[in-house]
């Protein structure tokens, strides 16, 4: 009886116990399709992810070689930069640069036959260009003294900055001073003053600033102008130039008039001449007209004293 009832509960306990594997199996189950949704979802976030890393990656990639590109860009503007500063350091050819840019803005600003370069004086010098203002000159010649600033600007020891001021300002002076005497020829139909065009704005900045070196350039009538100043003056001169073809056809259009008030005069003593003939004939006409009524009534009184005789 004990063995029935033990194998009873054995039976009894291997259903629960297999009811229960059963439950936990479907409960791992689920767990397990869970996990390999989440695992599922995991990927596609992961790949999806890498895709955009990969995207950035090529963006950045490109950025990078747009920017080595502006590198190398920038290194040959460098070196071309350096090329200039070096044919800028052989005075002879920084000259020449000079004039050739103020020879292009005297042709891009003022009419033709209002400017001439390389105008040469009685005495043998060449300005490199003069403007013509009515019967008159202004002599505008072009320097560039630059070796002195340069250095200037580069050191940091303030004495020295000074030092090369100094040096910065008497080139400016001697410029200044050969301009004066060389391009300032009233006697040569110049005005008393010419202009110094100087190419660099940060060089032109530098006399200005100077109050003692500006000063000087006044005291001697030699105006320093820049690229932008010098366009300025240039504008100006354009509207007075314009004052002055207006002026010309003024006195053209006056001169016109005294030439047609002269042939007026002078048609108006034919016409008056015409009129004393044409007055004299038909007083004549008048007159004739008075001896013809006359002898005709003559001529009629003698044939009737004729009838009435026997």
């Amino acid at each position: 009886m004990i063995a029935v009832i033990a194998a009873s509960l054995f039976l009894v306990l291997s259903a629960i116990l297999i009811i229960a594997v059963l439950k936990l199996s479907a409960q791992l189950g689920q767990r397990l399709d869970s996990m390999n949704q989440c695992l599922q979802s995991a990927n596609s976030s992961i790949s999806q992810s890498l895709g955009n890393a990969t995207s950035i990656f090529g963006s950045v990639q490109k950025a990078l070689g747009s920017l080595q590109e502006s590198n190398r860009q920038i290194i040959d503007i460098s070196k071309d930069i350096a090329s200039l500063q070096e044919l800028l350091r052989a005075p002879k050819l920084r000259g020449q640069i000079g004039e050739t840019m103020l020879e292009n803005l005297l042709d891009q600003v003022l009419p033709k036959g209002h400017f001439r370069t390389q105008h040469r004086f009685k005495t043998g010098e060449a300005v490199d260009a003069v403007i013509v203002l009515g019967e008159r000159l202004v002599p505008v010649d072009a320097k560039f003294s630059l070796e002195n600033f340069v250095k200037m600007a580069e050191t940091t020891d303030e004495a020295q900055k000074q030092t090369f001021r100094k040096k910065f300002a008497q080139d400016i002076k001697n410029r200044v001073d050969e301009i004066a005497s060389k391009y300032i020829l009233p006697a040569e139909n110049t005005y008393d003053f010419a202009l110094m065009y100087i190419p660099a704005e940060n060089v032109y900045y530098e006399v200005t600033i100077n109050e003692d070196l500006f000063s000087y350039c006044i005291q001697r009538h030699v105006i320093p102008v820049s690229p932008n100043t010098f366009y300025a003056y240039l504008q100006v001169i354009c509207l007075g130039l314009k004052g002055f073809k207006i002026e010309e056809n003024a006195k053209q259009i006056l001169k016109n008039l005294s030439m047609l008030s002269i042939e007026m005069q002078k048609f108006r003593e034919d016409f008056e001449l015409v009129g004393k003939h044409i007055q004299n004939a038909n007083t004549k006409y008048e007159d004739s007209q008075r001896r013809l009524d006359r002898f005709s009534d003559k001529l009629v009184s003698i044939q009737d004293k004729k009838q009435i005789e026997p």
